[in-house]
């Protein structure tokens, strides 16, 4: 996949380094921008020409990456992030989702699982899209923290999203038959709230009735 661009936030230079052989080797990737701290990225925000995505480690002095990527989101900075841990801790990579990630690696990731990830998010926003469903509907984020925009549905653009928040994981024709609508119908709901809240995918649909609790399993 061409023109993705890519930016770095760790606090050693060798693994920056390291990861920017790695790209050059597993895909026509370009790292455009380079911090050693989340503090850095930060003040230098806004960022001229942004990269597609930022890979940004948790570890370092100053501000974890969770706590970077939680400063974007309350910046309202539309900065893709995936995070790069050593740490499997629950809490840190429920944190992260709630939070705006696109997804997590572990460090200890093959270059086969970077290059997925990277892929993953350039095309449907989001990478571990199962994982993200799983954990979204056993997490209990804190309410003062969610955002605020006023969010207006339809009653059929929320019946629409109760069933793409459905458990069952349904196709769009299954949604259709049970809304008693056709499948036109379901493709305009979908549209309207893509186009109406900056949606981009079916994951990013859960993810938004989950940030504001809109539909079950989120009220």
């Amino acid at each position: 996949m061409d023109n993705i661009t890519i930016g770095l936030v760790d606090d050693h230079e060798i693994v920056r380094q390291g990861l920017k052989v790695l790209l050059t080797k597993i895909g026509t990737y370009n790292v455009t921008h380079e911090f050693s701290s989340g503090n850095d990225l930060l003040a230098a925000l806004p960022v001229q020409n942004s990269p597609s995505l930022w890979i940004i480690d948790y570890s370092m002095p100053g501000l974890n990456g969770v706590e970077v990527i939680k400063a974007l989101d309350e910046m309202g900075a539309d900065y893709k992030a995936l995070l790069l841990t050593q740490h499997l801790d629950e809490s840190i990579i429920n944190a992260a989702y709630h939070y705006g990630a696109r997804g997590f690696l572990n460090k200890n990731c093959s270059a086969f699982d970077l290059k997925y990830a990277i892929e993953n998010i350039a095309t449907t926003g989001y990478n571990n899209v199962v994982e993200i469903l799983k954990r979204l509907r056993k997490y209990d984020p804190d309410p003062v923290s969610l955002k605020t925009e006023v969010v207006i549905l339809t009653a059929r653009e929320r019946d629409f999203l109760r069933l793409v928040c459905d458990e069952r994981e349904l196709t769009y024709d299954q949604m259709a038959d049970l809304m008693s609508v056709s499948l036109k119908s379901i493709e305009s709901y979908r549209t309207a709230l893509f186009e109406k809240y900056d949606i981009k995918s079916k994951v990013g649909l859960v993810l938004f009735s989950y940030k504001h609790r809109l539909t079950e399993p989120f009220l």
